[in-house]
């Protein structure tokens, strides 16, 4: 009868830790870049090759970075609440094209009702997406004046994350 305790013990708090973990939200993941600077970076543009961004090409702004791809299912789901944020106007939209086909992905923004974003970084290898710790698209950074990092999202943007979280938090910080 001993000899079962200790396997009931070990499968016990198995079970605890699966209880536990199967109430945590995956899309809020911390991430150890809050309240950090932006990782550095200089990008060709999409729709130029021959011009560059940089974090420092945005200082003074608050900005959000959205990581997005022509061959991401979920991007496509988010692209029509990005458009009408870009019309709105409240806060600066940048995008990086992540692990991409520049082709590709220009067409994809004509063929999903436009280019919502201010400029779009294209980092090819996704070395500036591993930098900011992208491990699936959509992501998105919001991003203070000082170029420091204060929110992430991850998965597709929704009016409703937009309404109760990522734009009264853009609003603050332009503010501030």
């Amino acid at each position: 009868m001993r000899r079962f305790l200790l396997p009931l013990a070990i499968f016990l708090v198995l079970v605890g830790f699966l209880a536990v973990g199967l109430q945590l939200n995956p899309r809020e993941v911390p991430s150890p870049l809050i309240g950090k600077p932006v990782p550095a970076f200089r990008l060709a543009q999409l729709h130029a090759a021959d011009k560059l961004i940089a974090p420092e090409d945005l200082r003074g702004k608050v900005w959000l970075l959205n990581v997005w791809a022509s061959w991401c299912v979920s991007c496509k789901q988010e692209h029509p609440v990005l458009v009408d944020l870009a019309r709105q106007n409240r806060v600066t939209l940048v995008g990086l094209n992540y692990k991409d086909e520049r082709g590709a992905a220009i067409n994809w923004l004509r063929q999903h009702g436009g280019d919502p974003y201010l400029v779009s970084a294209y980092d090819a290898d996704g070395r500036v997406g591993i930098d900011f710790g992208v491990y699936g698209v959509p992501e998105t950074f919001l991003i203070d004046k000082q170029g420091v990092i204060r929110y992430k999202h991850i998965g597709p943007i929704t009016d409703e994350a937009l309404k109760t979280r990522i734009l009264p938090l853009a609003e603050e910080l332009a503010r501030g």
